[in-house]
């Protein structure tokens, strides 16, 4: 397949931002809308809602009652006999009567004035108490929050733990203190698994160190006797080209174990970080691999402007050095090209590495950070590598509280993006 034209060295296109994961368990403060039906709300909304539920139950029996009263109390006390009485009306909501009623036009006034005066006070009763639920039901809601809050406090620090725990952090502890409630029992129990976690990670860590130690020596004695025996000057063809293969065997070894012991090295989140300059990684990276580059027929190029992040320098230059020397190793057999940039995003630093090469399915991606395993599933066993590179990056990255992402080109190759918080 024929490599794309590479880009002019004087405009050099600058490349686009790492796309975010979807869900980052280093970032434990993320800002989350009040919309959002967290188990607080729906808590405040079912304190609140019951009791105002029960306010209204209450308020229709008030005013039920309070109108049955009235009702009751509307009755006239009196009777009039066949005497002519003076009346004088003082109310301001009853109509005017007139200088002369009779029976039973006053009973009909007096009804009306009456029943005016109940719809009266119970419109005044319904206000009142319309107005003082209102007010119980606003502080019924925030009490309800708040309560809410402190009974769900205990499952916040539960999952702030859990989110430092997914961030390779395994010796954080809820140790929550209070009374022995299913709470407590949960952060008990979550306490629990995070030990036996801890023990099971760091007794993997300490064989795959341990048994990469072991082996050094071994394969370094091999090395030196075949070495020691390749530059007799009376050894044999045979004998050269033997301990030639056997040497390139015990290469790769050596390349294994060195592999093994920085994976498990880089496995935890780092605690001792100093000023390290991305750009200057990278440059470091390209020169070690510049004269493979060459041998190969591959351009290196690109554009580093200096990126400052704190970090581990050696496990840094490792990921560069593994990113360019995949990008030349998997590149096109004629005029491949690599393009190694450093860039600053918004609170973090992006390192770049972009190759020809052959044309790389998308779900291809996930399996070549796996250890061990190359593209279409190929395993160990070439001259390009012990197949730990890849992972070895992704795990560097992690330990330093970033990530990496792949990308295929459509004419062929990767585009690799690291991105480290600065």
């Amino acid at each position: 397949m024929a490599a794309s034209p590479s880009p002019s060295p004087l405009t050099p296109p600058m490349p686009a931002a790492p796309p975010k994961p979807p869900w980052d368990p280093r970032e434990t403060d993320q800002p989350h809308s009040w919309l959002r039906p967290t188990i607080r709300i729906r808590l405040t909304l079912l304190y609140g809602g019951m009791f105002l539920i029960a306010g209204v139950v209450l308020l229709t029996i008030i005013y039920l009652l309070a109108a049955q009263s009235l009702d009751r109390g509307t009755a006239l006390p009196f009777e009039f006999n066949d005497m002519q009485t003076d009346v004088t009306i003082v109310s301001d909501v009853c109509a005017p009567l007139p200088e002369s009623v009779t029976k039973e036009e006053f009973k009909a006034w007096f009804e009306e004035c009456t029943g005016t005066q109940r719809a009266i006070a119970l419109d005044q009763l319904l206000r009142s108490s319309l107005l003082a639920l209102l007010g119980l039901a606003v502080a019924a809601f925030a009490f309800g929050y708040v309560m809410a809050g402190r009974v769900l406090s205990p499952l916040g620090r539960i999952t702030r733990t859990a989110r430092r725990v997914a961030g390779s952090d395994l010796h954080r502890r809820i140790e929550l203190d209070g009374p022995d409630d299913e709470l407590k029992e949960l952060a008990d129990t979550f306490d629990e698994m995070l030990d036996r976690l801890d023990r099971a990670f760091t007794a993997q860590q300490r064989f795959v160190a341990n048994a990469s130690h072991e082996l050094r020596t071994p394969l370094a004695i091999n090395r030196t006797l075949l070495e020691v025996q390749l530059s007799d000057p009376d050894a044999s063809t045979e004998l050269i080209q033997l301990g030639n293969t056997l040497l390139a065997t015990n290469e790769r070894s050596e390349q294994l174990v060195e592999g093994l012991l920085l994976l498990a090295r880089s496995e935890n989140e780092l605690v001792d970080r100093k000023p390290v300059d991305l750009a200057e990684v990278a440059g470091q990276a390209v020169e070690q691999t510049r004269g493979e580059a060459h041998a190969r027929g591959v351009a290196l190029r690109g554009v580093r402007p200096p990126v400052h992040i704190l970090g581990n320098g050696v496990l840094l230059e490792r990921i560069a050095l593994n990113l360019v020397q995949n990008a030349v190793r998997y590149n096109v057999p004629e005029g491949g090209w690599v393009r190694v940039d450093t860039e600053v995003r918004p609170g973090q630093a992006v390192l770049v590495v972009e190759n020809t090469g052959p044309v790389v399915p998308a779900y291809e991606i996930d399996n070549m950070f796996e250890p061990f395993r190359r593209l279409r599933t190929q395993r160990t066993g070439s001259d390009k590598g012990v197949g730990l590179g890849l992972s070895i990056v992704r795990s560097v990255a992690r330990a330093h509280g970033g990530y990496v992402v792949a990308e295929p080109r459509e004419s062929g190759g990767l585009v690799m993006r690291v991105a480290i918080p600065v």
